[in-house]
């Protein structure tokens, strides 16, 4: 699914509730006067010291998610600005675990009983249904023997950005801290290998299934 220039397409929304995690995860990262700055350089005024409220509203555009993080690089550089997305996503995911937990049900004992590939494939299957639901990202998960492919049809992280290589950090960020949680402690192999900036059709997150520790 090809996602179309902003100035062709209707626009798409995030919830108030999942920009505000994004916002307090940056704001650990890097300060709030780090954040301000880039809300600033993003054209995003109406968002400094006013973050969005915590409710499941959708009134966060693609259009201004793409901006907050193509200032991220611009103020700090692609080297930097990925530092800091990766970051700031590992963050996300542990205020995302806090609002979204309860509803989740991955905490419970049955969940944790499970085998690791079966809780890869749960959790995994449950995150993206959660994006699919309360936002209008489009998420589809697939799998090979190896690797699980988490496909973003409709992406925000990198909406009316143009980029050489991919560059949506922020989404893998989360999926590296959702897999460390999940499976109690243990890192993955998380790379984006296509990119909706660089011309795909779609953002492809993989996962590879075997732990590197």
């Amino acid at each position: 699914m090809e996602q179309p220039s902003a100035a062709h397409s209707p626009e798409y929304y995030y919830p108030n509730k999942m920009v505000r995690i994004i916002l307090l995860a940056m704001e650990e990262v890097m300060g709030r006067n780090g954040v301000n700055a880039v809300l600033n350089l993003a054209q995003l005024k109406h968002l400094v010291n006013n973050f969005p409220p915590n409710n499941f509203d959708r009134q966060v555009t693609f259009s201004d998610l793409g901006a907050l993080m193509r200032s991220l690089d611009e103020m700090y550089g692609p080297r930097g600005g990925r530092g800091l997305a990766l970051r700031a996503g590992r963050a996300c995911f542990k205020y995302g675990l806090k609002e979204f937990g309860p509803v989740l049900g991955i905490a419970d004992l049955a969940f944790r009983l499970l085998p690791l590939h079966m809780k890869l494939k749960v959790g995994a299957g449950v995150f993206a249904e959660t994006f699919n639901k309360f936002s209008d990202q489009v998420v589809h998960l697939g799998e090979t023997e190896e690797q699980f492919l988490w496909e973003i049809q409709r992406c925000p992280v990198c909406w009316d950005r143009h980029a050489e290589t991919p560059c949506c950090f922020l989404a893998v960020g989360i999926l590296q801290e959702a897999l460390y949680w999940v499976s109690g402690g243990k890192n993955f192999e998380v790379s984006e290998t296509a990119c909706v900036a660089c011309g795909a059709g779609s953002c492809l997150i993989v996962i590879e299934k075997n732990p590197l520790d």
